[in-house]
């Protein structure tokens, strides 16, 4: 009934997070995308040190998808504090040492964006201790 490809715990577990996505407010949709980066790092690391080099290459293409086409397109330009040009240039970086990291099959890199996405992903929950930043940290991210 179901492939080793297919199995029901993986169909569970994106129904689970289709779920998330579908009532998350616009803050925890941010720390999601943050959490799925982080994931998809350590499982490139994880391949890494087992030598399997196109799952690590997989992981490291997915974590630089959701850097770019989640995070960095979330960025709000219009908010002229010039903080989303910033986080934009750091996104950047992140991605362009990532793509070093899998080129150069080198751990110490997934670690250094992994502790950027950590400390970016820490500020962001610091936020949502703060409504009115909540509010105002829609306009940014």
């Amino acid at each position: 009934m179901f492939s080793s490809m297919h199995s029901p715990s993986s169909a569970y577990t994106k129904v689970g997070v289709e779920t998330g996505v579908t009532a998350a407010n616009p803050h925890k949709l941010i720390l999601m995308l943050f959490d799925g980066a982080l994931m998809a790092l350590g499982t490139a690391t994880h391949a890494m040190q087992e030598g399997r080099i196109a799952e690590k290459g997989q992981a490291i293409s997915k974590a630089i998808d959701i850097i770019i086409n989640g995070l960095k397109v979330s960025l709000n330009f219009d908010d002229n504090s010039g903080l989303s040009e910033k986080l934009a240039a750091l996104y950047d970086y992140m991605a362009e040492r990532l793509l070093s990291a899998n080129v150069k099959n080198d751990k110490k890199i997934i670690e250094e964006v992994s502790g950027l996405l950590r400390e970016l992903r820490g500020a962001w929950e610091e936020i949502a201790r703060d409504p009115a930043a909540v509010s105002d940290s829609r306009r940014v991210a």
